[in-house]
């Protein structure tokens, strides 16, 4: 019912839609007698900044047309190497081909499209053979396909990894730490052949008792039941996932505002500002980061539910209580791939301290193999885009993969 009631909204705000696009032609086209009016400007900010606030936002592309290797632009295309229902495994070739490190970059499933690793992406191709985990719309997904949850996350990444070779290195952004701690300790301890070289895990909630942030207390704050009950509705008839049961993405984005409201309204009122004054670099960074922000997709309830079980309400993985199919994962089993874990100071998702738990449970490592980069003045998002990630971060995180190569 409340995904219904969603689109309703969204259809009855149609009229809406067209209006302020008509507006913003209107008033801003050169060859539009309006558009030199008085206040042509702000009445053509305002319309665009309505049409924008009451759009709908489709999974962005990732746009990595080209790179730079050796000092000499390269071009780069996606080429799907697996497909799943629930997952796509892409591959950034570029078109002169280099024995550099093959790196798995495993995104998260936990709102926003793997877009949102777009940066991350483009600063790793320069020296990196890249792997990215796609994921696909729970909504797009047939019921026919069957359910997905935390097992099945797992072993998609176990699938990943062995497709690629032992000569793999493994990247988790955020909520992917956990899985792929695991998927690579129930390897390990497997003696799989085909376990990574290195494993980098970012901003994760490998143990959230360490350090809390409004993400854990809000979860902990509540029961699965509540979650299940609040939450978790179907898909409506239009998609190809009608009836299956999710965690609808209009949801989630409701909650990544909420959690700085202040923050988002004075960039709206920024944006609007650029356009009445012509700042159009400004206006247009606006657009990009909204444009990806606001781009969101429904998650499978099992996933997502079992997520907040295991990592956030009963802390299974530190706890040492953590089973995937029904074998305990046992991090202490890992001896062969080499640990980096990165922590931003000012992260308030996945606060310093909930990463860095990773190097207690990996006990086999030699201390050789352990590593830890505290970013200071750096927030979640600053760890894998942005300056500080393209100047300080990912060369550390390149050096780290090539020394354990």
């Amino acid at each position: 019912m409340l995904y219904s009631l969603h689109e309703l909204q969204h259809a009855a705000l149609a009229p809406l839609r067209i209006w302020a696009e008509t507006a913003r032609q209107l008033f801003s086209n050169p060859f539009s007698p309006l558009s030199y009016t008085p206040h042509s400007q702000k009445i053509a900010a305002g319309s665009e900044l309505i049409g924008r606030l009451v759009r709908r936002y489709e999974k962005p592309e990732f746009g990595l047309a080209e790179t730079t290797v050796d000092g000499r632009s390269v071009a780069v295309a996606e080429r799907t190497v697996a497909a799943r229902p629930f997952c796509r495994l892409v591959n950034f070739v570029r078109a002169t081909p280099h024995a550099d490190p093959k790196v798995l970059l495993v995104a998260p499933l936990s709102g926003h499209h793997a877009t949102l690793l777009r940066d991350t992406v483009r600063a790793l191709l320069p020296n990196h053979d890249i792997y990215l985990t796609d994921w696909i719309d729970a909504r797009l997904v047939p019921v026919a396909e069957g359910g997905f949850g935390f097992d099945d996350y797992v072993a998609y990444v176990q699938e990943f990894i062995r497709q690629l070779g032992p000569d793999v290195h493994v990247i988790a952004v955020c909520q992917p730490t956990v899985p792929v701690l695991a998927a690579v300790s129930l390897m390990s301890a497997a003696d799989d052949p085909a376990v990574p070289r290195s494993m980098t895990l970012m901003g994760g909630p490998i143990d959230t008792r360490t350090a809390q942030t409004e993400v854990n207390r809000f979860a902990n704050r509540h029961s699965l039941r509540w979650f299940e009950t609040r939450v978790i509705t179907r898909v409506p008839l239009k998609y190809p996932g009608y009836s299956r049961r999710v965690y609808p993405g209009f949801l989630q984005h409701a909650g990544f505002v909420a959690m700085n409201p202040d923050r988002h309204l004075q960039a709206h009122i920024d944006f609007f500002q650029h356009l009445v004054e012509g700042d159009g670099d400004s206006a247009e960074g606006h657009r990009r980061f909204y444009d990806e922000y606001n781009a969101v997709m429904d998650l499978p309830a099992e996933f997502y539910l079992e997520t907040i079980d295991r990592v956030f309400l009963r802390h299974l993985l530190p706890s040492g209580e953590l089973r995937v199919a029904g074998q305990r994962v046992a991090p202490e089993a890992i001896t062969r791939t080499a640990l980096l874990t990165v922590e931003g100071e000012l992260d308030d998702i996945s606060a310093p301290g909930q990463t860095i738990a990773a190097h207690d449970l990996c006990s086999g490592l030699a201390p050789a193999q352990h590593e830890n980069f505290l970013v200071p003045g750096v927030g979640h998002y600053g760890i894998f885009s942005g300056r500080r990630w393209r100047e300080t971060i990912c060369p550390r995180v390149g050096d780290f993969i090539r020394r354990h190569a």
